[in-house]
Parts: structure tokens; sequence; C-alpha cells
């Protein structure tokens, strides 16, 4: 018989945006959620394992939708590049239990040439870490924002391709080699040399020829996508979820909300290297494009949500100083304080809207019958103070489909 637990008194934040539920009980029996809501109105089975949790607040685990497992020593990429794959794989597995003790049961990887394999030793049960869902390499046209400036073009770490033919063969290798989804790059971006957040990347057809390898195998694209006119193309092709959306205008938030896809912000990344970059190694163009973006970028989160878009958190934290793990709440405090979400609001974008992010909504993201128990319990309440889910003393249990990890 499955393991059978009744979690029981706590306040229940259920992600889903409506008002907290107290002296809630929430039966968890193997890996799912079997109930979740008043306390008084369940029979508990015998033999269940009862947690009592009053003065507690239970929530679902957060999910970042926007992260790098691949263990960098610095966000200096050509020095990423230099160095070997196994010191990367190293620092990336000490990531794990870094993102479970600060309450992250799920992360969606947008770029890695780890994160594959850590997410099957995981399967594997040969460690233990929240779950992964991984693009493997990011696609990049030559001189793209994931082809490495700095570098000659064979030592570049992810994968570039050009053209309609180069685009669906590449489109298919990475889905042979272990992607869940696909990831793109439709314009420049913040730490690559050479190029521009507003210049847009890929034609049309190759990002269409792209969207349709991975709707040929049930999986959908997520596109880094910081200019006005990537933005517009990228969603005209078809994906799934804007990463960044710095200078998205009135028709790509129109587009969102036709084709209801979800934007990720990652205020996170760019706040930390405009305020610590100096510190640790940030390249000047980095410091200075990110100067540049910010305060647009903010502007343009208001009105999209504003205007109704789903936005998802993610923070696009790797494993160094100053966007190390651990930290990822972060970007929970940056959407109350600069974009106006409520507290409730910027729960829903760390739990639901985030699972949505990962084509995930009847898995995970809420705390109903149904769904993977993946649960956080807290000795503090956060609708208080959004900045309480970043002192991991404050998230006091962790749950992994059922199981307890902290």
């Amino acid at each position: 018989m499955e393991k059978r637990m009744w979690l029981t008194g706590a306040t229940l934040i259920d992600g889903s945006g409506g008002e907290p539920l107290e002296n809630s009980g929430v039966f968890i029996e193997g890996k799912k959620i079997m109930y979740a809501g008043s306390a008084s109105s369940f029979i508990v089975p015998e033999g269940t394992e009862v947690i009592e949790l009053h003065g507690k607040t239970i929530m679902p685990g957060m999910i970042d939708a926007h992260v790098h497992i691949h263990g960098p020593k610095s966000l200096n990429m050509a020095q990423v590049a230099l160095e070997p794959s196994e010191m990367q794989m190293g620092r990336a597995l000490q990531d794990l239990p870094k993102l479970i003790q600060a309450g992250f049961t799920t992360v969606r990887d947008v770029g890695s040439h780890v994160a594959v394999y850590i997410r099957d030793l995981m399967k594997e049960g040969v460690v233990k870490g929240p779950r992964i869902k991984t693009s493997r390499h990011m696609l990049s046209q030559t001189g793209g924002h994931a082809d490495i400036h700095m570098l000659p073009s064979e030592m570049n770490i992810f994968t570039t391709c050009d053209g309609v033919d180069e685009c669906i063969k590449t489109a298919r290798t990475q889905f042979r080699e272990g992607a869940d989804f696909l990831k793109v790059c439709s314009t420049g971006g913040v730490l690559s040399e050479k190029d521009d957040p507003r210049w847009s990347q890929f034609r049309l057809d190759e990002l269409k020829a792209i969207v349709y390898e991975a709707e040929s195998v049930q999986s959908y694209v997520a596109a880094h996508a910081q200019g006005t006119q990537g933005i517009i193309n990228a969603l005209t092709a078809g994906v799934k979820t804007i990463e960044h959306g710095i200078y998205i205008d009135e028709r790509g938030i129109e587009l969102m909300l036709q084709q209801k896809a979800v934007l990720v912000p990652t205020l996170s990344i760019v706040h930390r290297i405009i305020q610590e970059g100096h510190k640790f190694g940030v390249p000047e163009f980095g410091i200075r494009k990110a100067q540049l973006v910010y305060q647009e970028h903010i502007e343009h989160m208001i009105t999209a949500h504003k205007a109704g878009v789903v936005i998802a958190s993610g923070t696009d934290f790797c494993s160094c100083a100053p966007v190390e793990h651990g930290g990822n709440a972060l970007e929970l405090e940056l959407l109350v304080n600069d974009v106006g979400f409520t507290p409730m609001e910027a729960i829903v974008a760390a739990t639901r809207s985030a699972a949505a992010a990962m084509q995930m909504s009847e898995q995970i993201g809420t705390i109903e019958a149904g769904k993977l128990a993946d649960i956080i319990v807290l000795g503090v309440n956060p609708l208080s103070d959004i900045r309480l889910l970043q002192t991991n003393s404050n998230i006091e249990q962790v749950y992994l489909e059922g199981e307890r990890l902290k």
C-alpha cells in the first residue's frame, strides 16, 4: 500500500490565487494529492501519518521557469566554453540541494550541456533534487545570442543553425539527445558581446520550422526574445513562452493574449548584474547593456501585467555569483516591488503560471486533488511580506511527489 500522509491545521495557499484557507487539510497518497480543503470535511483513513501544522503555511512547491543548470564558474561565456564540462557538472550537482532548501521543487532549464544527464541521474535515484525539464542546448543563428562571439565558432558550446533545413535537423537532434522542449534565440541579448537585444535573429521560416518539429513530438518552443520584432516573430511562429520580453509592444501583448503564451521576465539576473556584476567578473559589455535595458524592461512588464498577460517567475540564475541558485525567490520580490504584483499574484507566478509556462498545468502548480504532491511548509505567511520566501529557515518542509526532501 502506498504511503499516506495528512497535513493538517495550516493556512493553505493553494496557488490558484484564491483566498487562503485556515485550518486546512491535505491528504497525500503515494505521489499524489487526493484531497485539499477544510480539515473538518475529510475523514482520515486509518494508518495515515498525521503531520500537525497549526500556525504554519502550506503552498505549492515553487517553480523557477527559467534557469541554467550547467555549473559555470562565472558569467563570462568565453571562460565557460574553455572549462571542462566535468567541472561544470560537479558544480551543477551542488545546485540541487540549494534549490530544494529554498523551496523550489521544479525548474525549467533553458540551456545546458549537462542538465539532461542530471535529470536522468535523478530518475535513476542516484541524486535528489528538484524536477528538471530541459531544452538541452540553446539554438542560435550564426552570430546570434548563443553563438559565443568572443571565441572561434568551433569552440561554441551551444548550437547554431542557419536555413530551414539546418534548423529542422538541429531541432530533431536536440530531441534525439534528450531535450524535453526547444529553446531558440529570436533576438540578441545582454550577455552576448557582438549583438544587441533589439536585433532580430532567425528568419520567420526558420522559427516556424523549429516550432513544427517541436509540435510534431508533442513538445513546444521557448524563445529568448528581447527586441520588439523578435518577440513578434517568435509568437507568429507559434512559440509558447517568451523569455525576457524586454521591448514587448502592444502588438506583442496582443499576440500573447491571443495565443495564451506565457511571459517569463527574468528580472533577477539583470537586477543582480547591475548591482554586483562588477564584483564577479561579468563582462563590461554585459553590465552596460543591463543598465541600458532595465528601466524599459520594468515599464513594459507593468504594461503587460495590466493587460492580462500571464507572467511566470523565472530568474535566469545558474551556479555562479552574483546569480547563484538558492536565491531564486528574489524574482517574486521584484515582481511585487517593481511590477506592482500583489504578494498573492507573485506566488501564483511562481506556482500556477510557472507550471503553465512548462506545459505542466495538469500535473503541478497548485495544491488540489489529482496533482503531484509538490508542497512546501512555511513557518511564516509570505502574504505579509513576500521577502520571507528568500530566507531558507522559513521553509521548514519540502515535499516532491510526496517524498520529504527537507
